[in-house]
């Protein structure tokens, strides 16, 4: 892929964010054995079926793709229970892609969503990142690790290539992160029958994605967990809270919208659709499954979330993220000056976060999650989909 050893250990992320070294993404194409769902309950009726009726889905639900964090049965067990499932594509080869695909469409024929990175392609600069990796060199000295070299090639976003898999796997869905890729690569996904989603931080991402070519708008507020979808603009201070972003939003363009961030149980599912959303992404809620893939670290600190503290850091790929407090995000960030762009940075972290991984410490970890992370339930993806769906709908006064 453009002369791209995409089995280089990276620390990037999927669109709701998450982050995942490249190297491991061969072990999420394997399930987890998870039985799915014959078929969804019928339960009540949702007052806004826009997205319902074109995708065909039973509940306005949809998992967020989680680089790194879920294995193919996640998707599946959602589909199946009457959501929108959603595979993490970008760090993924074609011929890795169309395994994974063929795995889930084994589960299940419902609609499926395939997430890629539309990222700037980074400008490197060598003075910049040898000055980064020595800032990161004291903590190789303490765990006996050695000074990495420059990469010679870097993660790339969606392009020709994976485009033309994509168009000839078919997904209902093909969403983006950080923006959409080139006219002509929407074009021919959409050609091909796929709608095309992206996110949203601010209006003005909305208007320019509605104009651009997407189907729907993930409007993305400042509580999301992972990656700040972020390609207008690099002002944090820009970034709003779902409660406010949905409804305007919602009044700015006239595709669905799709409220994520911070959304986690039935009351904010509900919440989302009262201010005009057609649907919710969820992403931290899954992060229990069974069907996710997390390390002992990130799970523990997603069962003590009330008491642990998620920021949002640079640090670790170069792009803002929410995730929570750990001893790398705190001592140089959590928003440091002097860091390579996305995904530049992450090269140079990995030897650390595996180093110290095996040693027991998640000190260099990412561990990603929204600010409603105490609200996630240790459930069956299709089971959970199901409970948040009849919560919203008793919510809604729909049941």
């Amino acid at each position: 892929m453009n002369g791209i050893d995409r089995r280089t250990a990276i620390k990037v992320t999927g669109a709701a964010g998450i982050a995942f070294p490249v190297g491991a993404a061969q072990d999420l194409l394997t399930t987890s054995g998870a039985r799915a769902q014959a078929s969804p309950p019928r339960l009540g009726t949702w007052p806004n079926r826009r997205l319902l009726d074109r995708l065909k889905i039973e509940h306005p639900i949809v998992q967020a793709p989680m680089g790194g964090h879920i294995t193919v049965d996640m998707p599946a067990a959602v589909s199946i229970a009457g959501g929108l499932g959603s595979f993490p594509s970008a760090l993924l080869t074609p011929a890795q892609l169309r395994d994974a695909v063929g795995k889930i469409r084994a589960k299940s024929a419902k609609p499926l969503n395939l997430n890629f990175f539309c990222n700037a392609i980074p400008q490197r600069d060598e003075t910049l990142e040898s000055a980064w990796r020595q800032r990161l060199a004291p903590y190789y000295s303490e765990l006996a690790v050695d000074l990495p070299a420059s990469p010679a090639s870097v993660f790339m976003p969606f392009g020709a290539e994976m485009c033309d898999t994509a168009v000839e796997l078919k997904p209902d869905v093909v969403s983006f992160h950080f923006g959409l890729p080139e006219k002509s690569l929407v074009d021919r996904v959409k050609a091909a029958g796929c709608m095309v989603f992206s996110s949203a931080t601010t209006v003005a991402e909305a208007r320019w994605l509605e104009d651009h070519g997407a189907d729907a708008v993930i409007a993305q507020g400042i509580e999301a967990g992972g990656h700040r979808g972020m390609f207008l603009t690099t002002d944090l201070a820009s970034q709003v809270g779902t409660l406010a972003l949905v409804p305007q939003i919602v009044d700015a363009v006239r595709v669905p919208v799709i409220a994520a961030g911070g959304i986690a149980d039935g009351r904010g599912i509900a919440a989302a659709l009262a201010l005009g959303a057609s649907a919710v992404q969820m992403g931290t809620a899954y992060l229990l499954c069974p069907e996710a893939h997390i390390t002992t670290f990130h799970k523990a600190a997603l069962k003590s979330a009330g008491d642990n503290v998620t920021v949002i850091t640079n640090v670790l790929t170069g792009r803002p993220a929410r995730v929570f407090m750990t001893r790398i995000v705190r001592e140089l960030g959590p928003m440091a000056t002097g860091v390579p762009s996305f995904p530049l940075s992450g090269y140079a972290l990995y030897p650390l976060t595996t180093k110290a991984q095996s040693q027991g410490s998640p000190d260099f970890s990412g561990l990603y999650a929204g600010q409603a992370a105490a609200l996630a339930q240790e459930l069956p993806a299709g089971e959970l989909t199901t409970k948040l769906a009849t919560s919203a709908l008793e919510h809604l006064g729909c049941a």
